[in-house]
């Protein structure tokens, strides 16, 4: 009988999850640890662009993401006081075409409802928030917030921006604001059915790197989330939830094209959050403990694959440790993963922070075409 890694997977987001489906159908004994009481419909609405979709293909779990998302015709970039097209690219079935799979933009909670069924709820323990993590020759010990504690072969660190395995492999660091917050609301697609391609993934770029407004479809096309952001000196708060002012909102905007302002008068209410990020790291595993998604990359949302490339790193992952069955050979699984994704998501997290991708046109072959499950497995 092959032998089985007991993996903890730290977080029960989306890059968790998926790496979790990935590694339980390898075989291995996996284990969810989530420091939330239950799944919870919480977070922004999200844009998984053909790479990401791809991947979550492949972890059996795309025709449920389909039943609620929607499929975008284009992806517009247009300029914010004239509201001049500087660029398209057709998504949709010529995306399906030419990448292999469509654009699909979804919420944040259908996303994960889908994951959170191909992967049996008996194997997340909820309520379990890690303090520390330690490793040794015989493996990882995980200390948890209520006094327990567990012990796994091979932890993966997928615990979001303030990262407890992240905190053991570089020591205790803090994000940094970007000095960039957001905005973010869900209108009917009826009250801005004036707006013209009101069904296509729309980027309004501002009079400067921190000022744009991002429009597309949700719910099979009957809702449009609205995505702005804006320059901001200061702020407290780390939370996708914190109310903020309609008027505010339209004011940052006012001399924006009438197209855009119409998206805004359209809201009702509007959440407002800050943008934090942190520079590429040198490396990402070390023996037992390895990090994905936001605990090795958070990003600027501003090429909109901060969840692509967490679903990128957990199929990768799971493939380079499929057929690991000891512990001697996870550092060498590990490695090929670490080699396979740093750049790649690296260069993605830079060019985030630019927010320069496909302003006037460009290639997005490279971001679009990447396919997680054909990057080449480690020799035996």
């Amino acid at each position: 009988m092959t032998q089985k890694l007991k993996i903890g997977v730290l977080g029960a987001g989306i890059g968790g999850l998926a790496a979790a489906i990935g590694l339980l159908r390898a075989g291995h004994d996996v284990v969810v640890y989530e420091q939330a009481r239950a799944f919870l419909r919480v977070g922004a609405d999200i844009n998984l662009t053909p790479n990401a979709v791809k991947a979550v293909d492949g972890l059996g779990v795309g025709e449920a993401v389909r039943d609620s998302a929607a499929r975008p015709t284009h992806r517009i970039s247009r300029t914010w006081d004239t509201g001049e097209e500087t660029s398209r690219l057709e998504m949709s079935d010529a995306a399906e075409r030419k990448y292999g799979a469509p654009q699909l933009t979804i919420h944040r909670a259908d996303l994960l409802a889908a994951l959170a069924k191909a992967f049996p709820l008996e194997r997340v323990r909820f309520s379990h928030r890690a303090q520390a993590v330690s490793q040794d020759e015989s493996g990882v010990r995980i200390d948890f917030a209520d006094g327990s504690h567990d012990r796994v072969d091979l932890l993966i660190g997928a615990d979001g921006i303030h990262s407890v395995v992240r905190s053991a492999l570089f020591g205790e660091e803090n994000p940094r604001f970007t000095g960039v917050v957001a905005y973010r609301a869900v209108v009917p697609a009826e009250k801005v059915a004036e707006v013209p391609h009101i069904q296509a993934f729309t980027k309004w770029w501002g009079p400067n790197p921190h000022s744009q407004i991002v429009t597309f479809p949700l719910n099979r096309g009957r809702d449009i989330f609205i995505f702005a952001t804006t320059a901001q000196d200061s702020w407290q708060l780390e939370s996708w939830t914190t109310q903020g002012n309609v008027e505010e909102l339209r004011e940052s905007y006012a001399h924006y094209h009438p197209h855009a302002r119409a998206l805004l008068e359209a809201c009702d209410e509007v959440l407002k959050t800050a943008l934090y990020e942190r520079d590429p790291l040198p490396y990402w595993a070390r023996d037992k403990l390895v990090l994905l998604g936001d605990a090795c990359h958070p990003m600027m949302p501003f090429m909109a694959q901060g969840a692509g490339q967490a679903i990128e790193d957990a199929v990768v992952l799971s493939r380079m440790l499929d057929g690991v069955t000891d512990l001697a050979q996870v550092p060498a699984a590990l490695e090929a993963y670490q080699n396979a994704r740093l750049e790649r998501a690296s260069q993605i997290q830079i060019g985030s922070r630019g927010n320069q991708w496909l302003k006037d046109g460009g290639n997005a072959d490279w971001v679009y075409s990447y396919d997680a499950w054909g990057e080449p497995a480690p020799a035996a």
